[in-house]
């Protein structure tokens, strides 16, 4: 007599499971415990040199290079609490502690140029800054490659002309009798004396930076452009989106890393305003508002022969400089995610 479904006998039930489970395959884990993978064994300096030997020899030279002109040359700073005299130890002869300091501090004429440094640096950032990011934008709507590329040459061009020339073509342009003034005559006006006023200096400095580096300054960013998936710009335009859309959404988004790396990096040349154009534009009628610290220090230090004191001023703008690196890292890695380190 057979049995029936449920009194089958447990022996039955377990074959029942067996043949299931062969079907089925091998056993799983549990579906809590993920199975753990073998950690890699880290690699040793030792072994990787070994290895890549001849990768790490090209670094050589440069090392070298940054140790004798970048590295050596910092442990002059120690005559900015040192009396130096020339002839005498390049170490300085005596220690005065915070003498030098407490001088610039206590100068007016320090300040002033500082002042000046510090607007010359805004204008120059606020306005040299965002341009290539513009220009870049706009060649990269260009759909004709022939006049994309006669207008990144026209562009680039100043680029690699020295500050000689470019201060020579702007005296020859700003003179009284120069091609400005000629212009200004030609509609009744009176000649302007640009390169002796000094209220014209810092619009002259800056619309020189503007034409000198704008262009150069495009090639970062139309290479970043590259680097952006086309596959965004067409889910874009099937959700609806304009060229403005795509720019403000796609695009940026897509180079803000190389616009934060660079914003960073000007930041800590903030006050490094380029000293050989001021030096070869200004003049005593203009140290108003063009004597800024590098040519100040010049003065005090090679001409006036004071090195400790304009080494305590360097000093302190190196350190403005590294501040200013550091928190805009800082502020850029918390707000954005990007950084230099």
């Amino acid at each position: 007599m057979p049995l029936k479904q449920d009194e089958q006998s447990p022996r039955a039930e377990a074959r029942g499971a067996a043949a299931g489970a062969a079907l089925d395959g091998p056993p799983r884990p549990p579906a809590g415990k993920p199975k753990a993978r073998p950690r890699k064994r880290k690699q040793s300096w030792k072994t990787a040199f070994k290895r890549d030997w001849q990768l790490y020899t090209l670094a050589i030279v440069p090392l070298i290079f940054f140790l004798i002109f970048k590295y050596g040359p910092m442990l002059g700073n120690v005559i900015a609490f040192r009396r130096f005299r020339p002839g005498g130890s390049i170490f300085g002869d005596e220690w005065v502690g915070l003498r030098y300091i407490e001088m610039f501090v206590n100068d007016p004429s320090f300040w002033h140029v500082f002042t000046n440094t510090v607007i010359l640096g805004s204008l120059s950032m606020v306005v040299c800054f965002p341009l290539p990011i513009v220009l870049a934008l706009m060649l990269n709507e260009v759909r004709q490659r022939y006049f994309k590329k006669i207008v990144q040459s026209i562009s680039y061009l100043p680029h690699f002309l020295s500050i000689v020339i470019i201060v020579g073509m702007l005296m020859q342009l700003l003179s009284l009798e120069g091609t400005v003034n000629q212009i200004v005559g030609a509609f009744g006006g009176e000649g302007i004396p640009f390169l002796q006023r000094a209220e014209w200096f810092r619009f002259i400095y800056v619309g020189s930076e503007v034409w000198q580096t704008v262009g150069w300054g495009t090639i970062l960013y139309l290479a970043a452009l590259t680097s952006i998936d086309d596959s965004l710009y067409e889910a874009a335009k099937i959700d609806g989106a304009g060229r403005w859309r795509q720019t403000w959404h796609v695009t940026l988004p897509g180079i803000r890393p190389t616009m934060v790396t660079l914003l960073i990096l000007n930041i800590g040349s903030f006050l490094n305003v380029g000293f050989e154009k001021v030096f070869l534009l200004y003049n005593p009628l203009t140290y108003e508002t063009a004597d800024v610290i590098s040519t100040y220090l010049y003065r005090v230090g090679l001409v006036s022969n004071n090195l400790s004191y304009a080494t305590a001023i360097g000093l302190f703008q190196a350190l403005i400089g590294l501040v200013m690196v550091l928190s805009a890292n800082l502020i850029s890695r918390r707000t954005t995610g990007t950084s230099l380190w």
